[in-house]
């Protein structure tokens, strides 16, 4: 028997089940494709066949009764914070295949991001901006970022740089070519969970956003990690 933890489309939400090891493919097609609970967008993230389930089985209930939305298997949980707790079992990785990702490497990326959303959260509600000039490019950037409860959001109706360098991640890449035009428009609200990666969209190369997003009176919101 395998548990397995799922993002969902609401923010803060996860949906942490029980299926049987063989048919975990086939289980995680059809809740991606078809939802849970009224709740869309699910999207797989870890999953472990782990060893004296049952007594597994009650620790995550314990750890977790608090969170536990009704009788369901959705939880209101910070999901990097859930695949820790996974990630250290004992037992044999099932999602992601440890050919692209270690229980280790999974185990480690869940801690960073659970620290820096831990981090973002502390950056005060308001409007912060970035400005920037692409190399070769006479013409700076300069796009606002709204904060809102942990939530960073670059609205539409900006424009980005349309150049794209090093150290651009593959999920922003992604994001750029699906969010902006040929010149740079932003075309709907996006939203990210770091700073970075809301620089790295900016900017369209590598950014360490907590040095470069400026409150109004010019500081940077490493101030408030």
């Amino acid at each position: 028997m395998a548990r397995g933890i799922m993002s969902t489309a609401v923010a803060g939400l996860v949906k942490i089940g029980k299926t049987g090891s063989s048919n975990y493919a086939e289980r995680m097609r059809f809740l991606e494709g078809n939802g849970y609970a009224n709740v869309t967008g699910l999207k797989r993230e870890f999953a472990i066949e782990v060893e004296d389930y049952d007594a597994k089985e009650t620790l995550i209930d314990e750890i977790f009764a608090k969170a536990r939305v009704g009788t369901s298997e959705l939880f209101a949980l910070d999901v990097d914070l859930a695949t820790q707790l996974l990630a250290a079992f004992e037992g044999t990785q099932i999602y992601p295949s440890t050919a692209r990702e270690s229980k280790k490497e999974v185990f480690t990326r869940a801690v960073d991001r659970h620290r820096e959303h831990t981090e973002v959260l502390r950056i005060p509600n308001g409007t912060y901006q970035l400005d920037y000039t692409p190399r070769g490019s006479k013409q700076s950037v300069h796009v606002l970022m709204h904060v809102e409860d942990g939530v960073l959001t670059i609205r539409a109706g900006q424009y980005v740089a349309t150049s794209e360098g090093k150290g651009l991640s593959e999920t922003i890449r992604r994001m750029r070519d699906q969010y902006t035009d040929d010149i740079g428009l932003v075309l709907e609200d996006v939203r990210f969970d770091s700073p970075s990666a809301a620089g790295q969209f900016v900017t369209g190369r590598s950014c360490n956003g907590w040095l470069a997003w400026k409150s109004g009176d010019g500081r940077s919101i490493s101030n408030y990690r």
